[in-house]
């Protein structure tokens, strides 16, 4: 994922969603997180996900390979003293053994080496540590605008089989985690558009053509008659579902 969305940086951090206050009470209630845990936010991004965390006293450490994303964290909540950030990646994060109580990945698992990342979330766990898988993901059905939306990445996006997390099956989530310990729920959320938010949104996307490409400017042109299509008021709802994923990562006995 390193440099992925560097150039993507300022529309990521404008307009990519935050995560339903549902979805972390959830991680409280059921003692995934709490405010005494050390927690390592992994592919930690520009710290969206980070941020709701310290905002509740739970000390993160957010692992992010790519210094401009980095770098938007520390701006973001660098000033608390709960945050701490680091160059790691995913399957090499440098944190000690048995280091941290519970590991996020928040719209990041789906660019990692699953079986290096079993191996290295395992270690730096402490024992009975858990491990919280969160996405928002995108619907394309529902809606006629969010269906049509969808067939407009389908016909100019980059790689974008490849790169949607639903590529990842729930049968190899639940192979991930540890038998039987591997908890599934999900929550709805919204955002409401103008054109450039929603432009910005889809610029967001590492499937998006960037103003280079070739079809960016067609996919732009076709995205605003979109827009002038279901616009009520000025404005459009992008519609997600909130996947979250939790369960314990065991060491590999030899």
């Amino acid at each position: 994922m390193e440099h992925k969305f560097s150039k993507r940086v300022e529309d990521y951090v404008k307009y990519r969603p935050t995560y339903p206050r549902e979805a972390i009470d959830y991680l409280y209630e059921h003692q995934i997180v709490s405010d005494h845990s050390t927690v390592a936010d992994i592919g930690a991004g520009t710290g969206i996900f980070s941020k709701l965390l310290v905002e509740r006293g739970t000390h993160v450490i957010a692992v992010e390979p790519d210094p401009v994303m980095r770098n938007a964290s520390i701006k973001a909540i660098g000033g608390d003293q709960a945050f701490n950030t680091t160059a790691g990646s995913a399957e090499t994060t440098g944190l000690e053994d048995q280091s941290v109580d519970a590991i996020t990945c928040a719209q990041s698992f789906h660019w990692f080496d699953r079986v290096a990342v079993k191996e290295e979330f395992s270690r730096i766990l402490k024992p009975g540590g858990t491990v919280a898988l969160i996405w928002n993901k995108r619907q394309v059905t529902g809606t006629p605008f969010m269906e049509e939306l969808e067939r407009l990445w389908h016909h100019y996006g980059i790689d974008y089989f490849k790169v949607n997390h639903k590529n990842i099956a729930d049968e190899d989530l639940r192979a991930f985690f540890t038998d039987n310990t591997m908890h599934k729920t999900r929550f709805q959320m919204q955002q409401t558009f103008d054109f450039e938010g929603l432009r910005g949104r889809i610029m967001s996307s590492s499937y998006t053509p960037m103003p280079e490409h070739e079809n960016y400017e067609p996919m732009m042109a076709e995205l605003q008659r979109l827009f002038n299509r279901y616009e009520q008021d000025g404005k459009v709802p992008f519609l997600y579902e909130t996947e979250l994923f939790w369960g314990r990562v065991d060491r590999t006995e030899v």
